[in-house]
């Protein structure tokens, strides 16, 4: 992951603990948290001269990216602890 790809991870992700910090993830449609999260990527889109599409697609690689880092950190623990 690029310093600037984090940087735009680290803005929607801190926007989003923000405005959807209520909020139960499971529980909640998918379509409106991505509209909550809309103003912080059009202002990102703004500031990168990208279009809000591109952006959205970005920030959902990136959270997969994350996802998939953990995972395997995850994996890794438990191996070493002998869980596995």
């Amino acid at each position: 992951m690029t310093p600037e790809n984090a940087e735009i991870l680290h803005k929607i992700n801190a926007y989003a603990e923000k405005t959807l910090a209520d909020i139960d993830p499971q529980k909640t449609p998918i379509s409106f948290q991505l509209e909550t999260l809309k103003p912080v990527m059009e202002e990102i889109a703004k500031e990168k001269g990208m279009a809000l599409e591109d952006v959205f697609i970005l920030y959902m690689d990136l959270a997969s990216e994350v996802a998939v880092k953990a995972e395997e950190q995850f994996q890794t623990e438990l191996k070493d602890n002998n869980i596995f």
